[in-house]
């Protein structure tokens, strides 16, 4: 059986194999600041944000966050040409909720998007609960000049976890968020974060699985971060070791079917704020660790399904 990722050099489809076979070569992803807000910030959900937020957003990383969109994707693009040369961008809303706005301004930092230079799609970072009809005819719209990838917040199919770190979103709204985007022909991205406080590894496997069987397109998985200045550095709070991430993101791998895109396997907090764990600065031993475990396991993506 030829297996999507087949070719790749690794046992679960990566990202960057599936932009090379979309697109031709390599595509860099530029992340953006709308200057969106939050609805679990201004009142409308709650006041706060998420336990594990940080004061940008999930923005720690964008170079310029208070410049216009062109001078942003602009101030990256340099940086990263100094580096290596991608063929094309996808511009990346990803600072707080990327759909949280009126439709006319939505529609203006959008197209603004669209229209930057070499682009071949846009991705939006937003919560399950800020999806509507209105939204949907935008993107709908949108999606006749260029691909269009949204990504949801879920982090936890189990309302009591979300519930515990204050996301002020259920698994409700994100099934509602899946129906209204089947309705348009965009591509979705699922934001799983293991080691949620309360939350044992099978939750987490279970929630990768269940996300596994809804026609989504991609997920991104990562380790719970703690962060100056977040309500989750104030919890006694303990970290999954190294070991234990691995070991659980090789078990949500083998229930994820084969055809979804493995977005992120990792993530690192700003390196100024990180207060744990410490193992997450160190990404490509990670990633290295996974791919040594799934080969000893003889697993592949899909493999348990």
């Amino acid at each position: 059986m030829n297996l999507p990722f087949d070719g790749s050099g690794k046992r679960y489809y990566p990202y960057f194999w599936y932009l090379r076979k979309k697109y031709g070569g390599r595509i860099a992803k530029v992340p953006l600041d709308g200057g969106f807000t939050c609805p679990n910030r201004d009142g409308t959900k709650g006041i706060g944000g998420c336990i594990y937020c940080s004061s940008a957003g999930s923005g720690d990383f964008i170079v310029s966050p208070f410049q216009s969109i062109a001078e942003q994707f602009e101030a990256y693009r340099t940086n990263m040409l100094s580096k290596w040369t991608p063929i094309g961008y996808i511009p990346y809303f990803q600072s707080f909720t990327g759909t949280y706005a009126p439709i006319h301004r939505l529609r203006e930092l959008y197209t603004q998007a669209v229209h930057l230079p070499d682009t071949v799609g846009i991705s939006i970072a937003t919560r399950p609960d800020c999806i509507s009809e209105n939204l949907c005819s935008l993107l709908a719209e949108l999606t006749e000049q260029t691909d269009i990838t949204i990504e949801l917040g879920v982090q936890t199919i189990f309302d009591d976890t979300a519930e515990r770190c204050n996301l002020c979103h259920t698994f409700s709204d994100f099934q509602q968020a899946i129906d209204l985007l089947h309705t348009i022909p965009v591509s979705i991205c699922v934001h799983l974060i293991n080691g949620l406080p309360g939350e044992t590894s099978e939750q987490m496997v279970q929630s990768a699985k269940t996300i596994g069987s809804m026609d989504i397109d991609a997920v991104k998985l990562h380790a719970l971060h703690v962060l100056q200045h977040t309500k989750l550095a104030e919890q006694r709070y303990t970290c999954l070791t190294a070991e234990e991430y691995v070991s659980i993101i090789c078990d949500q791998l083998e229930v994820l079917p084969p055809h979804i895109v493995i977005q992120r396997l990792t993530g690192d907090g700003k390196g100024a704020d990180l207060l744990a764990p410490d193992w997450s600065r160190n990404k490509r031993a990670v990633l290295a660790a996974i791919d040594r475990e799934m080969k000893r396991r003889n697993s592949v993506q899909g493999c348990k399904i």
